[in-house]
């Protein structure tokens, strides 16, 4: 009894310094063995604030329902690479995940995770920010440790106090892709975004691009978007022919529910979704 409330009151602190103190975690490195598979690393952040990832084969079945071996896909706000892992091993080691974060301290356990599982998978990674205007822009964060935040082109914003030293670039995809991967569009199948509320701006930002390859969509409704913030959401995919589905997991078995209309954006507070043709 003892033990235990000695390590909450260790932990509990450990969470406060994190918010309050500004840090560099290291990372531990684990393994996963997945059917069919084989083994797979990931290195998880040792930062307070973040739960431990884990990966299953399940993760990965659920792309593979979008993804082929070969094939590539974007990840916009990969974060520390979790989802990434999962999109890569469905597209092999033929295949290619676009991995972007403009967050330092995350990134830095992203460029980590690329170069684990090179024999099952490939990752290509970037500490830029997908924006509609290439520039250079603030990150806040409402925690000291950078464990989330966001962009914007003012000093004081929403994101949170916490802001780092030295803006970050942002870069336009469509123009990215064409000077990086000039031939190789047709080959993204799966484009993924996960932007602390940013997500339909930057849907905007890339619309011709989802017109021109149409590849499935997976984004993040915030919980803390307006009704007419989640309405405009819904009516970028739909207005470009896509069909909306709610998820309730990254995983083969998760319950999935087909968006009728733009009001059943309003059936849940903070829910991942995903878009696909016709």
């Amino acid at each position: 009894m003892i033990d235990r409330l000695i390590q909450y009151l260790k932990s509990s602190f450990r969470r406060k310094m994190a918010r309050r103190v500004t840090r560099e975690y290291k990372t531990r490195t684990d393994r996963f063995e997945l059917p069919g598979i084989g083994n797979v690393s990931f290195a998880n952040w040792e930062n307070p604030l973040v739960k431990p990832r884990s990966i299953s084969k399940g993760n990965v079945d659920f792309f593979r329902r979008f993804l082929n071996e070969g094939d590539m896909a974007v990840d916009i706000g990969a974060n520390t690479g979790i989802i990434t892992t999962y999109m890569a091993l469905a597209c092999g080691k033929q295949g290619k995940v676009l991995a972007f974060d403009p967050n330092p301290y995350v990134f830095r356990v992203l460029s980590e995770n690329a170069t684990l599982n090179t024999a099952l998978a490939t990752i290509d990674a970037y500490n830029v920010a997908i924006t509609d205007q290439e520039g250079e822009y603030y990150y806040n964060s409402s925690e000291a440790s950078f464990n989330n935040g966001g962009i914007s082109s003012q000093p004081e914003n929403r994101h949170g106090k916490y802001s780092l030293s030295q803006k970050i670039k942002g870069v336009r995809l469509e123009d990215f892709l064409e000077e990086k991967y000039a031939g190789q569009l047709t080959r993204i199948k799966l484009l993924k975004t996960d932007a602390e509320g940013y997500d339909k701006e930057i849907l905007r930002s890339v619309s011709a691009l989802l017109h021109r390859i149409k590849p499935v969509v997976i984004a993040e409704c915030f919980g803390k978007l307006t009704q007419a913030e989640r309405f405009e959401l819904y009516d970028i995919l739909a207005s470009l022919g896509y069909t909306l589905y709610y998820f309730s997991d990254f995983d083969a078995a998760a319950e999935v529910v087909r968006l009728q209309s733009r009001e059943d954006m309003l059936r849940w507070h903070h829910f991942d979704f995903y878009a696909t043709m016709g």
